[in-house]
């Protein structure tokens, strides 16, 4: 299968749209990490501030290493911000630290989608390891030609389904994420409008991270269901 040209245009496509989203992520982070705010407030101390603003006065802020390696943990209430984001100023560091205090507000007022994604975890993850293991007998044993084979297929794109349902899930969440963040920023006073831009910036370029995995999962799904004889008639 891995010569197969349609597999390989459905994987090329999924790496392009996953290393141009990357890269213009990390661009635009970089860009924007060279710009510092009037303020002397790091993004940890935007954080802090946000959370304050916000009521939430049981989430703790912890700085880890990495790039981007930022993220909000909603089982220990931790928001982990990256050096580059905890200890700086800069229009970056503030988008990317109020976007992960979202999910912290999210969390506090029970955003529904925030709790079926993290709910949905262990069963994305199951389902992405067992997938591809059931597609390929599925596909040894004939596809849909076979009566074991039909059950197979679509035990295994359903397990794959799994693993696509969480990255359209995702998609809302981080959207709302973002706009709260931007939301907070403004109405807290903490950046110009000049600044505001640039973080926003950052986080639009973010959420294309989110959208390219949603595409190639979807395309993938789309592919196995074809190649199986799910979709689109029997492959001979």
């Amino acid at each position: 299968m891995i010569f197969d040209p349609l597999y390989l245009l459905v994987i090329g496509i999924g790496m392009g749209l996953s290393l141009y989203a990357s890269s213009i992520t990390k661009g635009r982070f970089r860009k924007y990490s060279q710009y510092t705010t009037r303020s002397r407030l790091t993004g940890a101390d935007i954080a802090r501030n946000i959370l304050q603003d916000n009521n939430i006065h049981d989430v703790s802020i912890e700085r880890v290493p990495g790039e981007l390696s930022d993220h909000y943990d909603p089982r220990t209430k931790t928001l982990r911000l990256s050096q580059a984001v905890h200890d700086s100023n800069s229009m970056a560091a503030f988008g990317v630290a109020a976007h992960e205090v979202g999910h912290a507000i999210q969390h506090a007022k029970s955003y529904a989608l925030l709790g079926f994604r993290s709910a949905w975890v262990p069963v994305a993850n199951l389902g992405g390891g067992l997938s591809m293991i059931v597609i390929m007998l599925a596909f040894f044993l004939g596809g849909v030609q076979t009566t074991t084979g039909a059950s197979l297929s679509w035990l295994g794109v359903l397990l794959f389904g799994c693993t696509t349902i969480f990255t359209l899930v995702t998609l809302p969440v981080e959207f709302d994420a973002s706009s709260r963040a931007i939301s907070c920023l403004q109405r807290g006073g903490y950046v110009t409008e000049k600044e505001l831009d640039g973080a926003r910036k950052v986080l639009n370029a973010a959420a294309m991270t989110y959208v390219a995995a949603f595409v190639t999962s979807l395309l993938t799904l789309l592919y196995w269901a074809f190649r199986l004889g799910l979709i689109g008639g029997r492959r001979d």
